[in-house]
């Protein structure tokens, strides 16, 4: 007796999760691109890895140095937390506001990006003209 198993089409299934995840990715990237609109900054670095990072940094007043951090473990966590403790400071909002970016990412940079928040500098400053 011969059977013969179903085979499947690797190649199908591989560029769909491929496109499921590219689609993923844009979607959450756009909050962020709002954001960085905001902020006067290119809303086409959001969609770039690492430049994004760097684009974060430089809009919440940090070097460009910690990028290194957020290779640590455990420390990339705390900067994170930070980053966005200091990303919420920019736009005047307060320590609600950075616990709902640190648990709610998402949701909470659409509400920045799209809402009527005003960027101020790093850590709240006015921005110099």
């Amino acid at each position: 007796m011969h059977i013969q198993l179903a085979q499947s089409t690797s190649t199908g299934s591989g560029l769909g999760s491929f496109l499921g995840i590219l689609i993923v990715y844009l979607i959450a990237c756009v909050p962020l691109a709002l954001v960085y609109k905001k902020a006067n900054e290119s809303p086409v670095a959001a969609f770039i890895p690492i430049w994004n990072t760097i684009v974060l940094l430089k809009i919440v007043g940090k070097p460009i140095w910690w990028l290194l951090l957020l290779l640590i473990p455990i420390v990339n966590l705390i900067v994170v937390i930070i980053l966005y403790i200091e990303l919420a400071q920019c736009f005047s909002k307060g320590t609600g506001f950075a616990i709902g970016l640190i648990f709610l990412s998402w949701i909470f940079l659409l509400i920045l990006g799209a809402g009527d928040a005003t960027y101020r500098g790093p850590a709240g400053t006015a921005q110099a003209a």
